[in-house]
């Protein structure tokens, strides 16, 4: 679960990328990132634990320091013994940002999950550090999380694996790398596990910036894919044996890009600055 915001403070923004993010010719999505943070003042932490490569981490360095921010450090974890030692976790104290690599969001669950790091970062989002992540970073944000699942378009009942992930916010469920991989039937699939939560589907170089009050605003060259299950009126996810379609009935998407908004608490979309243009 969140943790509690303080009293008269506000939480600071959550902002999962769906991957493959610009990173030299136009980094709008990074480049928002760390003006978000502090700009020339931000002091960024870069958590590389979900990526086997080694420079993963000395490269994010690089990026957000050529985008001006005034200090930046990558604080891996291997273990979770790692996890317990207290100056990497005054590091991450320090920090008016937090950015999660890619890779395999399952490392970031079994190395970081239910550690004091893991409610070291959301105890810090809570009081005003923005977090961001990409890719496998991203399905992490979310109280429920993808650990892996099967491509395709159609639900598929045993075709996702959900997973406890970090729980910056429990209302909605992340996939990455959405329309290039199409996975859209695992989202659906998790939303009928799941109907209270909002799925996001977020394409390459695209990212939902989500502020305080909780209204998602659309970044980068790609779109946002939300499926709205609250209203739904009929799943067969209890009927059906594993390998078999599920029928869903009543579900609200929403197919948003820059400029679009959706708000997670009323789940009300509005095109927002598109609508402003064609006007």
């Amino acid at each position: 679960m969140p943790s509690p915001v303080p009293e008269g403070g506000t939480r600071g923004w959550i902002i999962p990328i769906g991957g493959g993010e610009e990173k030299e010719n136009n980094p709008q999505i990074l480049k928002r990132f760390v003006e978000l943070c502090g700009g020339d003042q931000a002091d960024i932490v870069v958590l590389p634990t979900a990526s086997r490569l080694a420079d993963t981490g000395a490269r994010y360095e690089k990026i957000f320091s050529a985008l001006g921010a005034a200090r930046v450090e990558a604080v891996d974890f291997d273990t979770r013994r790692d996890c317990d030692e207290k100056a990497r976790q005054q590091r991450i104290a320090q920090a008016s940002g937090i950015f999660m690599t890619g890779g395999n969001q399952l490392r970031l669950s079994t190395i970081i999950g239910g550690t004091a790091v893991a409610k070291l970062i959301r105890q810090r989002n809570a009081e005003g550090v923005h977090v961001a992540g990409t890719s496998a970073g991203a399905s992490f944000i979310s109280e429920h999380m993808i650990a892996f699942g099967e491509e395709g378009p159609t639900p598929i009942a045993g075709s996702v694996r959900l997973a406890p992930g970090l729980g910056l916010t429990n209302r909605f469920i992340i996939d990455q790398h959405f329309r290039e991989r199409d996975r859209i039937g695992r989202l659906l699939t998790a939303l009928a596990f799941n109907p209270f939560a909002v799925g996001i589907g977020l394409d390459e170089d695209t990212a939902a910036f989500i502020s305080p009050d909780n209204t998602l605003e659309v970044e980068g060259s790609g779109g946002i894919t939300v499926v709205d299950a609250n209203g739904i009126e009929f799943s067969s996810m209890d009927l059906v044996e594993e390998g078999q379609p599920v029928c869903m009935l009543g579900l609200t998407l929403h197919l948003l890009v820059a400029g679009a908004t959706f708000n997670l608490s009323t789940r009300q979309a509005s095109a927002g600055a598109l609508a402003r243009a064609k006007g």
